[in-house]
């Protein structure tokens, strides 16, 4: 039986232009292809999920330290994302002798005021620039180097108050992490 045309322009069972099958047709493409992309994210998004850091990792991705108990001339080690972390409450002679450096001296030229958010924090990782190794300076039984800062025994480096190399091996200074004033005594690291 031959398909009738109705005089709108439409096909019996209402399709554009005569052909019922091809808009159909069209919209299953359409709804098979959501619905098959719809499974693909759901059958992906445990996979994709599992490449996040577990929730212990997050945690140690910033730490806040409270820098109350420590008192001028003292240094603690707080641990961040597996390294030890110089936090110093340096005195006035410790500022004064990191300030007047010459630094066409040192072999990475940084001066103390952009390694320092306030004067008398110094917050460093505890790594020596040379080979990882982690340097004497935090205990007053500690032999500071030639420098009244860091000495690592290893290869000899020898850093400054301010945590610069200033003699050995060692091809960069200590390292400043990130790291924000909470309040006058409270940082976050990271």
């Amino acid at each position: 039986m031959a398909e009738t045309t109705h005089p709108s322009g439409t096909g019996a069972h209402g399709a554009p232009g005569g052909d019922d099958g091809t808009s159909r047709r069209d919209f299953l493409y359409l709804a098979t292809g959501a619905v098959g992309a719809v499974g693909v994210a759901a059958a992906a998004w445990p996979f994709i999920d599992s490449m996040n850091p577990a929730a212990d990792t997050l945690a140690l991705a910033s730490i806040e330290v409270d820098l109350a108990p420590v008192a001028e001339g003292q240094s603690i080690t707080v641990t961040w994302r597996g390294k030890p972390v110089f936090v110093r409450h340096r005195t006035a002679k410790e500022i004064d002798e990191a300030k007047n450096v010459n630094l066409s001296e040192l072999r990475d030229p940084a001066p103390d005021d952009k390694r320092v958010q306030k004067p008398e924090w110094l917050i460093l990782v505890g790594v020596c620039t040379h080979l990882g190794c982690v340097p004497l300076g935090q205990k007053p039984t500690d032999p500071r180097g030639d420098y009244d800062g860091w000495f690592c025994p290893c290869h000899g480096s020898h850093y400054d108050t301010a945590g610069r190399i200033r003699k050995g091996p060692a091809p960069a200074n200590l390292v400043v992490p990130q790291y924000a004033f909470l309040s006058d005594n409270r940082i976050r690291l990271g």
